[in-house]
């Protein structure tokens, strides 16, 4: 339970919503429907969270990459990872330090599963929709960030498992996170170690066989010819020839396609730049109306133009070659949308929650990680649909390890060691005791994920994909019902205001 609420002699939470500003509307009035306003402004605020971050952090986030000139492995792991994940990093802010709640944890263990499952499951099925039965996938990368993100959901597990964060455990998240940036500038040579040690293991079992075959033919025609048989060896070289060729098909065909983190973050933003060129053809017209792109797109341009509009006025567009320079004020301005608009979601789903008498952790499971990730779903299920599967799937993966590490241990670390809620109290209370228990599946569902596609031969279709869909349907019933306390006693009663 909550350690501070205990120590102040409570036996229920305070309600997060004293945290927040006054609602406009009461809470008889929210109960008879005008509930609904808060869930439209909350869906609207995350169109305005996906416009920002894609439109204009994301490119002033490579810009910035560009001008420091750093190598795509490590910007791909901090500056791009930072950008991606904003949403989560701020909303994790917010519970931290101003609602002192699970909104953010949930938040990003939510989004983790969301990332994991639902994303797949989006590809998979988008992928048989778009007439592509099979994505063929990389194992390295995969294996790769399903190992890091594994030991990182385990290293959650056991510092939550007290309901409380030390600083020092805070701070043990992001060293991690600085030995995870070592290890992608390294993985180049990492994956070549590792694809040498696949290669010769499965070298030194086609050589087995090849000798035990060779012992069968000589015992065979001992009596025919006991010392040489020219034929045999012919054909033993062509054999040879033959995996000689086979495995260099195989290697050219692995150096090709995803290899490393590098090449994936370059070929991701040569990706980037070619959907940013269609883009720049097929998007909305600001101050024309498109009569020719269909009833949807026309919704979509009347729904998205006031927040473009104000986007348009106050966010400098770096990618124009007249402003390429204001890249620092673009990265400053978004950074100031970013904060302030997922202060306001933090704020309507904590409203709703409280209104429909429902915890902080469930309402960040669900709502608010789904809300927060949809721009890594949308932008995975385009690059999967290019048949770049590795790509989208390591994407979503590789995000939630930053989720983890920084977005969850920086703001930890700050408060227990800055701002102690209690004098002399170095550490940050987890108030639902259900969090452990959604990490653990969080840890299952991504055992689930990769032993799909193992068993699956690591291809991406259809089936894995309703697979995945059904699994994150199952971890959201679970872990609703466990913060709901169905099952046991997880979460302190609500303090009646």
């Amino acid at each position: 339970m909550d350690f501070e609420t205990l120590a102040a002699g409570l036996n229920c939470t305070p309600p997060a919503i004293d945290d927040f500003p006054s609602d406009l509307l009461s809470e008889d009035e929210r109960r008879k429907g005008a509930i609904l306003v808060h869930i439209l402004v909350s869906l609207y605020l995350f169109v305005a969270l996906a416009v920002v971050c894609d439109n204009y952090f994301v490119p002033a986030v490579e810009k910035i990459c560009h001008a420091l000139n750093m190598s795509v492995d490590v910007a791909g792991a901090t500056f791009m990872a930072a950008a991606t994940s904003a949403p989560e990093l701020f909303v994790n802010v917010i519970g931290t330090f101003i609602t002192e709640g699970d909104i953010g944890v949930g938040t990003i263990v939510g989004s983790a599963v969301f990332n994991i499952l639902a994303v797949a499951a989006c590809c998979g099925i988008s992928a048989g929709m778009c007439g592509v039965k099979v994505i063929p996938l990389d194992w390295w990368p995969l294996t790769r960030d399903c190992l890091a993100y594994g030991i990182t959901v385990s290293i959650l597990i056991c510092i939550i498992h007290d309901e409380r964060i030390e600083w020092y455990e805070a701070l043990i998240l992001v060293l991690l996170y600085i030995i995870y940036i070592l290890i992608m500038y390294f993985d180049k040579s990492i994956q070549k170690w590792a694809r040498r040690g696949i290669k010769h293991l499965k070298g030194s079992k086609q050589s087995k066989i090849v000798s035990i075959s060779q012992e069968h033919s000589v015992v065979n025609n001992s009596s025919v010819n006991e010392s040489y048989n020219p034929k045999s060896e012919e054909i033993n070289n062509d054999n040879n020839i033959v995996n000689d060729i086979d495995t260099n098909n195989k290697q050219s065909h692995l150096n090709g396609s995803v290899k490393g983190n590098s090449e994936q973050l370059e070929m991701k933003s040569e990706i980037k730049l070619e959907l940013s060129s269609r883009d720049t053809e097929e998007q909305l017209p600001f101050w024309k109306w498109p009569s020719e792109n269909g009833t949807f797109r026309q919704l979509m341009w009347i729904v998205t133009w006031p927040i473009r509009l104000v986007f348009f006025l106050t966010i400098p567009d770096c990618e124009k070659p007249k402003l390429k320079k204001w890249f620092p004020i673009t990265f400053l301005m978004c950074i100031i949308w970013i904060g302030s608009l997922s202060y306001i979601v933090a704020w309507m789903i904590t409203i709703i929650g409280d209104t429909l008498r429902i915890p902080d952790s469930v309402m960040g499971i669900t709502f608010l990680a789904a809300g927060t990730s949809v721009p890594e779903a949308v932008s995975s299920v385009i690059v999967t649909r290019q048949g770049h599967g590795s790509m989208g799937i390591s994407n979503s993966i590789g995000s939630n390890t930053f989720d983890i590490l920084l977005c969850l241990g920086l703001p930890w670390f700050i408060k227990a060691t800055f701002m102690p809620t209690l004098p002399g109290k170095h550490w940050v209370g987890i108030n639902s005791a259900g969090i452990e228990y959604s990490a653990i599946s969080l840890l299952s569902s991504l055992l689930i994920l990769y032993g799909a596609f193992a068993l699956n031969k690591f291809r991406l279709d259809k089936r894995v994909g309703l697979i995945c869909l059904l699994m994150y349907g199952v971890f959201l019933l679970l872990a609703s019902l466990i913060e709901l306390n169905v099952f046991f006693r997880v979460n302190l009663p609500t303090c009646d205001r």
